[in-house]
């Protein structure tokens, strides 16, 4: 016999078994006890929720020949029937399939026959949203006033795409999603069922994964059982099968970007990526992560709120009192926006580096938030004296930081005299830099040398050279201190002059700024010149 997927081979076969949905079960089975049963039902909620398996659940009900308690006794022949698939009286529907106004026309002229068997004829249209226009319109006329033996029971995952007019004349039915909780006692009893052993914590894991989903989480816990055929299921199997991260790497990431680490922060991302680790589950579960944290810093009593074990409890704590409330709300709102990128893109690891270094670096943004936490660190600078020349206030005793001052101002005097100041660059030597722009950038280092490639060079009113970069990463490593030095050093190597430059990033769809003129433009017969002379 061939092999049963978990989802439908425990799928609910009467009220009882349902979980997560009492609210709506029991309404139902009070209306079947007191024979009070609608014409048509509205069922809308997230996928894998319940809906169709209750719609199927009350078919029977409403014909079952022994009911119990207003649900189905599954003994009768009718409802054999019905949980084989072979009843006259149930008839199911994917409107995705079957939207168009001629279905409908079809069931407008079936329902005019009475069942030939049971009470009613059920019929359940899923995903009704999915109609079209024509259709509702076909629809409506025998959903207002149907024959007394018809029941029409529509599902639905969108119920906003649904006309008022078929709303009105529905009860309608929000199905919830399903805790976490509720998912992971009813897999640990299916698993008790089949004889697999499965540690509680990898139940709660693919609880939390399937995201209030109870066919999503049996789904998941099926592909597991798979991959380890035979083999005890740990926590460490479900987060490789899975493509997710331990929390403990969310704790290492976390305290990178806190020290501004960019470089320990893509290395970090890098592992995951070459130990097959799902970049958009990274996404996710980190953002997961920082609204844990941020919780935890809101209210003194999120320990219930938050679904996770004492020990990654107390580590958390740890690690909200090192980031504040200001900064955290910037980490979300820049991983929640790379959440709706990610999906479809087809770089998702550059996405996740360029916002690793927009966490670590907030001056490339400039919202308010990113704003609030510059001035932040202003501030924290000027009371830790690091703008006025002295060291730490715990370094030592007033008069051994005043010798630290003076013998660091001395050395500063010693390396300015040592080093003799260029003269300022005119327009002459600008056009130079240009001439030279490829010799320049190839005496560069390997890093330096590709991103400057790209580079469009302009010059600004102010007698700069600026240099116009056309994504965030070039940009963020470009604009260090160390690069530009190098950069500038190699400019007076040719020059003999001090030469000003700007890094900027090309946010507009302009290739330039108004004010600026571009090089090439300027002397653009040189570098053909040069160009043919290097041929």
């Amino acid at each position: 016999m061939s092999y049963t997927a978990l989802y439908r081979k425990f799928r609910p076969q009467e009220f009882e078994d349902v979980r997560g949905q009492e609210h709506i079960v029991t309404t139902l089975k009070n209306q079947i006890k007191a024979d009070r049963v609608g014409h048509a039902y509205l069922f809308c909620g997230t996928r894998g929720t319940g809906k169709t398996t209750i719609a199927k659940i009350f078919a029977k009900a409403v014909n079952c020949e022994h009911p119990a308690d207003g649900s189905p006794c599954g003994n009768c022949p009718s409802c054999k029937a019905i949980a084989a698939g072979s009843s006259m009286n149930v008839i199911e529907i994917d409107a995705a399939s079957n939207n168009g106004v001629d279905n409908i026309r079809d069931i407008r002229e079936e329902v005019a026959y009475s069942p030939t068997e049971g009470k009613y004829k059920v019929y359940i249209i899923d995903e009704v949203h999915m109609l079209s226009m024509g259709a509702f319109n076909a629809l409506l006329k025998t959903l207002e006033e149907p024959p007394s033996y018809v029941i029409f029971i529509l599902a639905t995952t969108e119920a906003q795409k649904i006309p008022v007019t078929i709303l009105s004349r529905c009860q309608r039915y929000d199905f919830r999603r399903i805790t976490i909780e509720t998912i992971s006692g009813r897999l640990t009893e299916l698993m008790e069922q089949e004889q697999v052993q499965v540690e509680p914590k990898a139940i709660r894991y693919i609880a939390k994964t399937a995201d209030g989903s109870m066919r999503d989480a049996l789904s998941l816990l099926d592909q597991c059982i798979a991959f380890y055929l035979g083999q005890s299921l740990t926590y460490d199997h479900v987060l490789e099968v899975l493509g997710a991260v331990d929390t403990e790497v969310f704790s290492v990431m976390l305290r990178k970007i806190i020290q501004k680490d960019i470089t320990g922060a893509v290395l970090q991302l890098e592992e995951l990526i070459v130990q097959g680790r799902e970049p958009g589950q990274f996404v996710t579960d980190f953002t997961w992560y920082l609204r844990n944290l941020l919780l935890l810093q809101s209210s003194d009593n999120m320990e219930d709120v938050l679904d996770i074990s004492g020990e990654n409890l107390a580590l958390l704590k740890e690690e909200a009192d090192l980031v504040e409330t200001i900064q955290l709300m910037r980490y979300i709102r820049v991983f929640s926006e790379l959440s709706n990128q990610i999906r479809f893109a087809a770089q998702k690891r550059v996405l996740i580096e360029i916002a690793l270094i927009k966490l670590c670096k907030p001056e490339m943004e400039r919202d308010y938030d990113s704003l609030v936490l510059r001035i932040a660190q202003l501030e924290k600078k000027l009371e830790e004296g690091v703008f006025s020349g002295y060291p730490d206030k715990q370094a030592g005793s007033p008069s051994s930081a005043h010798k630290e001052v003076n013998a660091a101002n001395s050395d500063t005097a010693k390396t300015k005299q040592s080093k003799p100041e260029l003269p300022r660059a005119v327009l002459e030597d600008l056009q130079m830099v240009a001439d030279n722009w490829r010799s320049i950038v190839e005496e560069l280092s390997g890093g330096l040398k590709n991103y400057l490639k790209r580079a469009r060079p302009a010059i600004t009113e102010s007698g700069q050279i600026l240099l116009v970069l056309e994504d965030e990463v070039a940009e963020a490593f470009v604009n260090t201190e160390e690069h530009q030095q190098e950069l500038k050093a190699a400019m007076a190597g040719k020059t003999g002059k001090e030469i000003p430059v700007k890094i900027v990033l090309n946010e507009t769809s302009r290739p330039f700024e108004e004010s600026c003129l571009d090089l090439e433009q300027v002397i653009n017969m040189e570098i053909t010149i040069e160009d043919q002379e290097e041929t």
